[in-house]
């Protein structure tokens, strides 16, 4: 379906894992891609051209997420090849913590929220002159806000903070059409995940605590980006989306013989 034909798209972390699965879906969906990557030029490479490759249309941008003038670089480089206007902004670059309170630094806990919250912040700010009118902003949180994981505090807290934009977001933005909904995938397969997947046991763990007895993949995200992305999902605003295959919704109980 290319229910995206003529729409231009910027999607943060585009390079890997969720954010190279929704780059490909949006270009599946006639979106014009941006990929934007912090420091890995190969991984955005190969996401590009897989898009090509499909007759998709996409192009790489970079900017060091950690750096205090990240939304300045993006944007001289997106707006030029966009014609200066976006359809839909897709925040996903982010970094994990794996650190009880106790050993969260001072550094770690300035860059986390530096990369998670200011960074996306600004370049949501940065990004509205340029949104289209009926345009989409679709924010990447976590079920970790709702599910109670000590090592992962920090990490918590910032997707915490940028789930809270969207109520705001969209009420200031909604008298121009433009959307903007959260994400929130659960347990997902990534280069990001994959310390926690290594061992057969430990994913067992993880998946058992699904209602739907799985652990979650890239394309499951992406589907419902591209959704929230399309025409279907225009009177959808303000919202936290879970995506995590029902995770932690209460004891799992195996039916009786």
């Amino acid at each position: 379906m290319n229910v995206l034909t003529g729409k231009t798209a910027l999607v943060t972390g585009g390079s890997r894992g969720i954010g190279r699965a929704v780059a490909l879906r949006l270009a599946e969906d006639g979106a014009l891609v941006a990929v934007h990557y912090g420091g890995n030029r190969e991984a955005a490479d190969d996401t590009v051209r897989q898009i090509n490759d499909k007759g998709g249309r996409a192009f790489a941008v970079r900017a060091d997420f950690a750096a205090p003038d990240a939304a300045d670089r993006l944007f001289e480089q997106l707006l030029p090849p966009l014609g200066d206007r976006l359809d839909i902004l897709v925040n996903n670059a982010g970094i994990g913590s794996t650190s009880p309170i106790g050993a969260v630094s001072t550094e770690e806990l300035d860059r986390i929220f530096t990369v998670n919250v200011r960074t996306p912040f600004l370049v949501i700010q940065k990004a509205i002159p340029s949104l289209s009118h009926g345009g989409r902003v679709i924010n990447i949180g976590s079920t970790a806000t709702r599910v109670a994981v000590s090592t992962q505090i920090a990490y918590t807290m910032t997707k915490a903070a940028l789930d809270s934009m969207a109520a705001s977001l969209a009420n200031e933005l909604g008298p121009r059409g433009i959307t903007v909904n959260t994400v929130a995938p659960g347990v997902v397969r990534t280069d990001m995940t994959e310390g926690h997947l290594s061992s057969p046991e430990g994913a067992a763990v993880l998946a058992s605590i699904a209602a739907l007895g799985r652990l979650g993949e890239v394309d499951d995200v992406a589907r419902l980006v591209g959704f929230l992305a399309g025409p279907e999902a225009a009177w959808i605003t303000g919202q936290t989306l879970d995506c995590s295959g029902g995770m932690w919704l209460g004891p799992i109980i195996p039916p009786q013989a």
